[in-house]
């Protein structure tokens, strides 16, 4: 361990977020400043890669310097710089990597390559002590996976989706409901707000698989909004949205809480930015509470992408002075196993 604090300046532009932080020691938040960009991409009821990369780039060097200003700390005070080097957008991913190469060079202070899935299951450091061996639910909008860990820093993706992600999945059928973009938090409002739902399919697998199928589950529901249209039936969105997220959330939760019995695991971690559901949240932890497992969620400022969890997952490498060379490349489909310390 090294007798003097670290800081490490941590960058994360995977998506349509323009984020930066300043992490001390692993664990606190000297800042973390997050730019979205939804109101930019809310017109196109989605994310256009061109767009989010510009608009990366005339956001990272301010939201640098409010990071800096934030967290009361100069450039010379910098003990590393870390960077989301993928899994994400090619051209967004790009502008963080190019940022932080250009500080770790100007700075002459060593530049880590983070996996944008570690730092969400590492946003858990930020708040929790981590125990090993551990399973995080990984649920985003573009990944949905049961992780094993049998030490710090070890990933061993156990289950994992066979179609859609979960979050994917989400945004499809808010829009086929007609709900705004991005669709995940409305459609997790209109089912909360629901007296009733409407049963659907719950895709199970074969048995003892962790892997996940949402698209089965998002067909169902466009055949039962589509045959109500032809009948001239009225159907009320929230019971369509409460039977969607049962199934979701019946499937995703069962299936980590067996895995975390099979596994032997001490803890179950909830990650990425589905973890901001309130009806998955509701039910894992009533479920956890059931069979007295620790259960750890993240706050909600943490679970959507930011670039504190990149920093406290860079402080693994840091502390194993694990670098990255200047030649490393944005990689839209960085393995997280290979990218175990």
């Amino acid at each position: 361990m090294h007798c003097m604090n670290s800081y490490i300046l941590a960058i994360e532009t995977s998506c349509d977020e323009t984020s930066v932080a300043i992490i001390e020691n692993g664990t606190i938040i000297r800042a973390n400043i997050v730019s979205s960009q939804i109101e930019t991409h809310q017109k196109f009821g989605g994310v256009v890669p061109e767009v989010a990369s510009r608009k990366h780039v005339e956001m990272i060097t301010w939201i640098i310097e409010e990071a800096l200003k934030t967290s009361k700390l100069d450039l010379s005070d910098l003990s590393a710089i870390a960077v989301t080097q993928g899994p994400g957008l090619v051209g967004a991913l790009l502008v963080g990597i190019i940022a932080g190469k250009s500080l770790s060079l100007a700075l002459d202070i060593p530049l880590i390559g983070v996996h944008h899935i570690a730092g969400h299951i590492y946003a858990n450091q930020l708040v929790h002590r981590l125990e090993y061996p551990l399973i995080s639910l990984v649920v985003s909008g573009g990944h949905t996976e049961i992780v094993y860990m049998k030490e710090a820093g070890q990933f061993k993706i156990i289950g994992k989706t066979r179609d859609d992600a979960a979050g994917e999945a989400y945004d499809k059928v808010a829009r086929a409901l007609g709900l705004p973009y991005p669709g995940g938090p409305y459609l997790d409002r209109l089912a909360q707000e629901a007296d009733a739902s409407i049963p659907l399919p719950r895709a199970w697998l074969e048995p003892d698989s962790y892997d996940f199928s949402f698209s089965g589950l998002k067909s169902a529901v466009l055949a039962v909004i589509n045959q109500a249209k032809m009948k001239g039936l009225d159907l009320n969105p929230a019971h369509v949205a409460r039977g969607f997220q049962e199934s979701v959330v019946e499937v995703v939760v069962e299936k980590a809480i067996h895995a975390v019995q099979a596994y032997g695991a001490k803890q179950l971690l909830l990650a990425g930015g589905v973890a901001a559901n309130a009806g998955l949240r509701s039910r894992l932890t009533a479920r956890c509470e059931e069979i007295g497992l620790p259960l750890l969620i993240p706050p909600l400022s943490l679970c959507t992408d930011n670039a504190a969890m990149i920093g406290a997952a860079a402080f693994l490498k840091w502390e194993r002075q694990q670098f990255a060379t200047l030649d490393i490349k944005a990689d839209p489909s960085l393995s997280l196993e290979e990218w175990s310390v």
